[in-house]
């Protein structure tokens, strides 16, 4: 699995130098009114990207603390019903030691 992460990265690295290489051309974004970013399309490219896979890293995190969250008061019920089935299994240890130890009933 770690191998095919490695690929994918470095063909979508390789992906977005190449473009970058073709399209260095200074372009303006506007990202509210009255102030205007001038950057070639290259570098403004990467630093989206680079906010888009930060983005995706926090919402995957927020992702996983909400599993934790949600699945702790699960966990704490499954030990609970593990623990009273294991006392049920040592009184039926207990029980069938019980008979055993009786003596058996001969029919005559």
């Amino acid at each position: 699995m770690r191998q095919l992460n490695f690929v994918m990265i470095f063909v979508i690295s390789l992906a977005l130098v190449l473009f970058g290489i073709q399209n260095t051309e200074i372009v303006s974004i506007k990202v509210f009114e009255g102030a205007n970013i001038s950057a070639p399309l290259c570098i403004e490219l990467i630093v989206a990207m680079g906010i888009g896979a930060v983005l995706a890293w926090v919402f995957s995190v927020w992702i996983k603390v909400q599993r934790m969250l949600y699945a702790q008061p699960e966990v704490e019920e499954k030990e609970a019903q593990i623990e009273s089935l294991q006392e049920d299994i040592e009184r039926f240890k207990a029980e069938l030691e019980q008979q055993r130890l009786l003596p058996s009933a001969s029919i005559e």
